[in-house]
Order: structure tokens, then sequence, then C-alpha cells
């Protein structure tokens, strides 16, 4: 798993018809200091997140494991919404600060 910041959407009418319904969003990864890293991934989504919030992304065979999953060819998945982050002591991220 990744935490990322989700930056933004991606509409798409035509595509394989196991992921329709299925939302994409765009998401940044985050490093240990809580800063953006370079590049953008898409990222299909099965919580609700929005614009700047930050996500747990899974990758691989993991992004397929969820029900009715199985089938769908994803690579990444956002599978929460993180709400604060800290590391070695140290507060990186609050979604209630990120809100205001």
């Amino acid at each position: 798993m990744q935490i990322a910041r989700v930056c933004g959407t991606v509409v798409s009418t035509q595509k394989e018809p196991s992921l329709t319904g299925v939302k994409f969003l765009v998401v940044q990864l985050i490093d240990n200091e809580g800063q953006p890293m370079p590049g953008y991934e898409v990222a299909a989504d099965s919580v609700g997140a929005g614009i700047n919030e930050w996500v747990l992304v899974s990758y691989g065979s993991a992004a397929r494991q969820t029900p009715g999953g199985e089938a769908r060819p994803l690579d990444a998945l956002i599978i929460g919404i993180i709400d604060t982050v800290s590391v070695d002591s140290a507060f990186r991220y609050s979604k209630r600060e990120s809100d205001r």
C-alpha cells in the first residue's frame, strides 16, 4: 500500500465492460516527509474519495481482492480515506486541516 493525495478525476465513457460504474481518480504519491512525489497515477476508487484527500492505494493483485473485483483489469485501487498520519512522532497530515 501507498499513501497518495487525490489530484483529479478521469472520465472514460468507453471502457472494458467490467469497469462500468467504476470511478477513476488521479493520485500523486506522498513521500515519508509528507511531500508529493513527482508524477501522477490513475486509481479506481472504491471508497468515495474526493479531491485533496489523502488515501491508501493498493496495487497489483491486491487491488483485485475486493468483492466483484476479481475479474476487473485493475492495477491500482483506492481502499481507504486517511484521517491522520504521523511518522516517528512527527505529525504529517490531518484531514481536518486539509478541509479548511
